[in-house]
């Protein structure tokens, strides 16, 4: 699981919790933490929120939401070192000939990068490999664009959705303002009414907003990945010595990885 991430929720829940334990118990604020918590407001977002994504997304992008979600919370591998290191070693074996190569095609690790290197065994032209995988990286990105497309738009709804909450008790407050009690009654069912703001709130900015964010940034990083492996694919098909594809692939990634030998 994705540290970052669980340092940022921890924190800013610990945050939020700590801020109102504040006002609370030090300062002396009259209310608890019961005025907080509210079921009926936690189902007018979070389920309002789920009904607009079904009816902006297709059902196919909805059912994926699962694995959008799963994607954000596995850690990211953002070491790019290590694959010029693999294109390198196939590069040698490259210039052996190409039964070595074959045979080095069963050791590389990274399934885009030996899908590309099993074209160059069978024959494919420069032209075709480059062709072929430069349409993976932009197909994955299109999906993932969906999914973090998914992520903005529960950032965008939560919000809205809470308005529409505290609306809604702002009506039931108001409609029994006239009856025995309901001057009393006013500041505990404005608090009531604007809860649901308030988990529109923290859904939107602690949740939904950073993780399409944070999808966004995974995909870029995995698509500098991707074509840091299609140019050593297409180093490999000209057969170019290793430490030429080692100086070109070392383009791509920050100089503290840069590695000579």
């Amino acid at each position: 699981m994705d540290i970052a991430l669980i340092i940022g929720v921890i924190f800013g829940m610990a945050a939020m919790i700590g801020s109102i334990a504040y006002a609370l118990f030090v300062e002396g604020s009259a209310g608890g933490f019961g005025d907080f918590i509210s079921a009926p407001s936690f189902g007018i977002v979070f389920g309002g929120m789920i009904a607009s994504i079904f009816v902006a997304f297709p059902m196919y992008h909805v059912t994926a939401l699962g694995k959008a979600i799963g994607a954000v919370l596995k850690p990211a591998d953002d070491a790019m070192g290590p694959l010029v290191d693999e294109a390198c070693d196939v590069a040698e074996h490259a210039r052996k000939g190409p039964a070595d190569l074959e045979k080095a095609v069963d050791t590389i690790r990274t399934y885009f990068f030996k899908d590309g290197v099993q074209m160059v065994v069978d024959g494919y032209s420069l032209e075709e490999v480059s062709d072929i995988l430069e349409t993976r990286i932009e197909y994955r990105e299109k999906r993932e664009k969906t999914q973090t497309d998914m992520l903005k738009s529960m950032g965008d709804l939560a919000p809205a959705w809470g308005m529409v909450g505290t609306l809604i008790g702002l009506v039931l407050m108001l409609a029994g303002f006239g009856g025995e009690g309901g001057a009393d009654n006013l500041g505990g069912g404005m608090a009531a009414a604007l809860i649901t703001t308030l988990y529109g709130a923290v859904f939107a900015n602690l949740f939904f907003l950073p993780m399409a964010t944070k999808m966004g940034n995974k995909t870029t990083q995995t698509s500098m990945s991707a074509n840091l492996l299609v140019e050593a694919a297409r180093l490999i098909h000209q057969k170019k010595h290793p430490i030429i594809v080692r100086e070109k692939l070392n383009s791509f990634i920050p100089p503290a990885e840069w590695k000579r030998e």
